[in-house]
């Protein structure tokens, strides 16, 4: 094995009486897990389960902060200020490491979540007002980031581990950026394409954008989904595929430096 990847999932996005995931299955697969933080989704009691879940399977625990929109589920575009996104990070890190404390585990990573995620990757101020949180919450923490985001800049910048996101199921642009869920050609539907981009990226660290030119990403971690159990079978396919491409797969924690 010369490669390593991370395989990550968003998780404990359950609330309520309303079960969202196969958080269960999923755990057993990957290596790293998001955690809802309550805003977006999630709640205590799926917070501790969770933080639980991930613990039991040896999955490296991230926190997974959002805006606090649960009727959008987080994937709304919010007008927001630097230094209240930099808050809303710190808050929602908070509740999670209570939960992470409380198993007496260990808080691995952050990744923002939706819309957050997607502002913050193309806007440099919200980007380092969201590290800015971080570093004073753990300066051990590592940032998952899409791959040559603003995110990942900002953190490098300020001295945090910083690791590259690519997505299995997802389209990409010519400048390395996401294709906005709303577009047409935005989600890769078909399992065997989306495991061959996969493989391609990680071996070769070439994706094909929507466009038809190829870009150039760099992977650190793979996101993937367990919404359903279909979605939960890819993931298993992807581990199949990444170990016949002689990949090896571990939590951020045991290889970003």
């Amino acid at each position: 094995m010369s490669k390593i990847i991370d395989l990550n999932s968003d998780v404990g996005e359950s609330f309520g009486a309303y079960k969202i995931g196969l958080d269960k299955e999923v755990l057993k697969y990957v290596s790293s897990a998001n955690i809802a933080c309550g805003w977006h989704a999630g709640d205590p009691i799926v917070m501790r389960d969770t933080v639980g879940a991930a613990f039991k399977n040896s999955v490296g625990i991230g926190a997974h902060p959002g805006f606090f929109d649960v009727m959008g589920f987080g994937r709304r575009n919010m007008t927001v200020s630097p230094d209240e996104i930099k808050q809303y990070t710190i808050y929602q890190l908070g509740a999670l490491y209570g939960f992470v404390k409380s198993a007496g585990a260990k808080m691995q990573h952050v990744k923002p979540h939706g819309a957050m995620y997607n502002m913050a990757a193309k806007d440099s101020k919200l980007a380092q007002a969201i590290i800015e949180g971080i570093w004073e919450v753990d300066r051990d923490l590592i940032v998952l980031g899409s791959s040559g985001s603003e995110m990942i800049k900002a953190a490098k910048e300020k001295g945090l581990k910083a690791a590259n996101e690519i997505f299995a199921d997802r389209a990409y642009n010519s400048d390395g950026t996401l294709v906005a869920r709303s577009l047409p050609g935005a989600m890769i539907l078909d399992t065997n394409i989306a495991i061959s981009r996969v493989i391609r990226m990680v071996t070769e660290g070439k994706v094909t954008a929507i466009s038809g030119e190829d870009v150039d990403i760099k992977a650190d971690s793979i996101c993937v989904h367990g919404d359903n159990p279909e979605a939960t079978q890819f993931v298993k396919l992807i581990r199949e595929e990444l170990f016949k491409a002689k990949v090896e797969i571990k939590p951020l924690s045991q290889f970003i430096t």
